[in-house]
Order: structure tokens, then C-alpha cells, then sequence
């Protein structure tokens, strides 16, 4: 590593190597030479005078790259796509005059970036099938556990904690059923010339509307792409960017949802993510538990979330046919928002696979709020044992004022139930007051509620991902 110059946080602590691999000079320009060698072939095989030799010779030189040479070549051309083109020239002499034959430029650079984009979002259906997975089966394991639950942060109804956790699965599935659309929708440019008409194309097929359809699907083929757009400017419309982020911007939403209840949730002292037998949490205060891992994704995801932004302005602004004030954003933009949410991903698989469930925490919360949640089925007890309606609701609210008053100013143990059983109007109750304060009377349809999601809506999306589920993730580098 060069300490004297910037590094990006991304690659340098974050993200993953195959990730990292996908957005590499060496995968961007090898693709552009698979690209020019894949319409040299189309173009061969629809009857242009190109010999099997030459394309030979490009096949021989798809990966050696002398990235400094290029360097030199386009501090004097400026050009970065000639620079190459000039490069491996000079690799293959014989097959020199029909490379990018016919090519506009960005017929490598924007059919190279949606082949990255598409290696990229398999990457990233992968490892978030496993996340999804990994939280369903946390779900399904705790679906029975009483936990307090909240609205507004503020004591509510209970629930359970594989019901709370259904919800974060949820959102996952969405993500993934939304980044499975986009990639089985995702078109290729293939062959449109400077300005998307094809018209130098029409030229060297000596006006063969015919040749030059069938090179934009052979071309398509030859890359793995099924779908071509039916129309485009001399780039691919920038809107599929703005799609592409979109998807990884809820994917991050996402994490950060359940990142940031985990991180409520280990100042309760309820949950904690996993800490290291000699992880340090502060450098001052050496008995802290800091959640590390769940600020790190909140604040990667801060960032991918902030990049549709960036793209809708980029394909907003895109000029007529193009302009190429949209370069140099995408050169960053693009990686980083997979690069992003690939080290978010491998953060929630580190943490879900590690969480730590403290029961008797969550028994002791649920303890000193569930008096006041359970007045309602006391009254109606009462009542059923004869008692006056009216006179036993407002015993019952001047008894919770008076004990809420007394934790509040003192914090003293909430005593609402002792208070009501020492009252004479509740003596035909007072001795089944512990039966109705059993926490799994509270929580409702959450139990029969995770058992219905899980089956119905995960399972069957998860079977078609069975063989990425047992995969190992990156590690948690930093």
C-alpha cells in the first residue's frame, strides 16, 4: 500500500476481493478486449474480410495489460478508449486495422460497465439471500420469545423477538425480489454507433439492414445477454443506473433499519452483536461493548442511500444524444455503491451469525411495564367476579398514576400489582393475578405470524438461491 497518497476506505478496508475484482482496471479493459474481439467475430461471421488468424491473435492477448504503457499512450492521446485500442494494436499487428472496427467508443466502455453491473448484482443476490436466510432462521428460532415492544420508542403491546425479526426478513426479501427484476430486466447496448442509429455499421454491411440487426444480437450473445435496448443515444440511457442504485440504496435502508434497532437494543442491554475476546471498546472507558459492527453498516449505508441522488441528476442532465459530464461520476458512483452494500452484506452476516440474546434482560423490561399493559384484562376479570365496572377502572388508574409516579420520582420497582391485590375491590382476583400477568398471553398472533411468513413468502424465494446459502462470506477485516 502507497501511505503517501488516498486510498479508498472501501477496498483498502471494507469490501470484498471478489467485489473488488469486479470493478478492477484489469476487469474493465480485459472486457473491453473480449468486447472488440466478440464484434471482430460477429462482423467475420456476417461476411466482412476479417481472417481467423486475426481474431486468433486477439484471443492470444485478452488479459495481458501493461497498464503503465497504457498510462503513457494516453497522457499523449487523452483518450482512454484509444489508448487501449492503440495497446492492443500493438499485441496483435495482424489483426491492427479491424479492431473496434465500426465502434464508437462507448461500445466498450458502456457494454463493459453493464457487464460489471450484472456480475456485480449476482454477487450482491447471493450474498443477500444468505442474509435473508441467516435472519429467517434467527426469526424461526425466537419466534416464541415475549419482548417488549415499542412505538415511537416508548413501551408498547408485546411482541416477540422472531416476530420483530420477521420484519427486518421482510425487508430483505423485498430488496432481493426487486434486485432479482432488475437483473433479469437488465438490456445490453451491443452495436449502436455515435449517436445510437447504427448508421456506421449500415456502412460496412453495404446497407444490409439484416447484417446489422443480427450483429447487435450475435454480439449480445457472444456476452451473454439475452436482452438488447430497442433504441438508445450514443450511450445506454442513464436510467438504468438510477435503477440499479436504487435497488442497492433499499438494500441499504434496510441494514440500516435493523442496524440501528440492534444498536437501541444493546443500550437495553436485550441484544448485543458479537465482540471479540480482545476487542477494545474504547480507548478510555475499558468496560465499553461499543456496537461496532452495526454503526459501521449504518454508516456505509448513510452513504450508498445518498447515490440514487447522484444518478437521477446524472441521467436528468444527460444532453441530447449524451455528454460527458456523466464519466466521471459513474467511475465512482457505480463501484462504490456495490462495493458499499458488499461490505454491508458481509457486516450483517458477521453480526446475525453472532448475535447475543440476553432472555432475562428482556424478562426483566417486560416485568416492569407489563402491570400497566395488563389493567385491561384485570379489570375485565374483576368485573366477571361481580365487581362494578366504573369504580374498578378508576381504582386501577389511580393506582397506576400513583405507581408510575413512584418509579418515575424515586425509581422505585413498579408495584401496580401489589397495589391492586391489597385493595379490597380486587379481592376475588387477587390470587389469580400471577396467571394473568404470564407474558405469552401478550403477544398475540406473533408466534403463528412468523411460522405463516417464513413458509409462504421466504421459503420459496430462498429455494431458488439453495446453493449460495451454505457459501462462507468474506471476514470482517476492520
Amino acid at each position: 500500500m502507497n501511505n503517501e497518497t488516498y486510498q479508498n476506505p472501501l477496498t483498502t478496508r471494507y469490501a470484498g476481493k471478489a467485489m473488488q475484482r469486479n470493478w478492477s482496471p484489469q476487469k474493465k479493459h480485459s472486457t473491453w478486449r473480449r468486447l472488440w474481439l466478440a464484434l471482430a467475430e460477429s462482423e467475420r461471421e456476417l461476411g466482412l474480410d476479417i481472417s481467423e488468424e486475426q481474431l486468433e491473435e486477439m484471443r492470444s492477448h485478452l488479459d495481458d495489460i501493461d497498464f503503465s504503457a497504457a498510462a503513457r499512450i494516453e497522457a499523449e492521446l487523452r483518450h482512454d478508449v484509444m489508448s487501449h485500442v492503440h495497446l492492443f494494436a500493438e499485441l496483435c499487428p495482424k489483426a491492427k486495422p479491424i479492431i473496434h472496427l465500426g465502434a464508437t467508443s462507448c461500445f466498450v466502455t458502456d457494454n463493459a460497465e453493464l457487464i460489471q453491473i450484472r456480475e456485480a448484482m449476482r454477487m450482491t443476490t447471493a450474498k443477500l439471500a444468505r442474509v435473508a436466510a441467516a435472519f429467517a432462521e434467527f426469526a424461526e428460532k425466537h419466534k416464541n420469545l415475549p419482548v417488549l415492544g415499542f412505538t415511537h420508542y416508548q413501551p408498547a403491546q408485546l411482541t416477540t423477538l422472531g416476530k420483530r425479526f420477521s420484519l427486518y426478513t421482510q425487508d430483505f426479501i423485498f430488496d432481493l425480489r426487486r434486485l432479482e427484476f432488475e437483473l433479469e430486466s437488465l438490456p445490453f447496448r451491443s452495436v449502436k454507433g455515435t449517436t445510437g442509429t447504427q448508421a456506421s455499421f449500415l456502412e460496412l454491411f453495404d446497407g444490409d439492414i439484416g447484417k446489422v440487426l443480427e450483429l447487435e444480437r450475435k454480439v449480445a450473445e457472444k456476452m451473454g445477454f439475452d436482452l438488447v435496448l430497442p433504441v438508445s443515444g450514443q450511450t445506454y440511457t442513464r436510467k438504468i443506473d438510477f435503477l440499479v442504485l436504487s435497488v442497492l440504496s433499499g438494500i441499504a435502508q434496510s441494514a440500516y433499519k435493523f442496524a440501528g434497532d440492534l444498536r437501541l437494543s444493546a443500550n437495553l442491554k436485550e441484544l448485543e452483536e458479537p465482540f471479540g475476546s480482545k476487542q477494545i471498546g474504547s480507548s478510555a472507558m475499558a468496560y465499553k461493548r461499543n456496537p461496532m459492527r452495526s454503526e459501521r453498516v449504518c454508516s456505509l449505508a448513510r452513504y450508498v442511500i445518498s447515490l440514487p441522488a447522484n444518478a437521477a441528476n446524472t441521467h436528468a442532465t444527460q444532453w441530447f444524444e449524451r455528454t460527458l459530464d456523466d464519466s466521471a461520476n459513474r467511475r465512482i458512483s457505480l463501484p462504490e455503491a456495490f462495493l458499499g452494500v458488499d461490505a454491508i452484506l458481509t457486516l450483517l452476516s458477521n453480526i446475525i451469525d453472532g448475535i447475543i440474546v440476553w432472555p432475562k434482560m428482556m424478562e426483566s423490561r417486560i416485568k416492569a411495564e407489563l402491570p400497566f399493559m395488563a389493567t385491561e384484562n384485570i379489570l375485565m376479570a374483576a368485573v366477571k367476579a361481580g365487581g362494578d365496572r366504573q369504580e374498578l377502572h378508576e381504582a386501577i388508574r389511580v393506582h397506576s398514576m400513583e405507581a408510575a409516579r413512584q418509579v418515575k420520582e424515586f425509581g422505585k420497582p413498579n408495584d401496580l400489582l401489589e397495589r391492586i391485590e391489597k385493595d379490597p375491590l380486587f379481592a376475588k382476583v387477587a390470587d389469580n393475578l400471577g396467571s394473568i400477568m404470564n407474558p405469552s398471553d401478550f403477544i398475540g398472533l406473533a408466534s403463528e405470524q412468523v411460522d405463516a411468513f417464513l413458509a409462504n413468502e421466504v421459503e420459496p424465494v430462498l429455494e431458488r438461491y439453495a446453493e449460495y446459502l451454505d457459501s462462507s462470506d468474506d471476514e470482517v477485516t476492520v
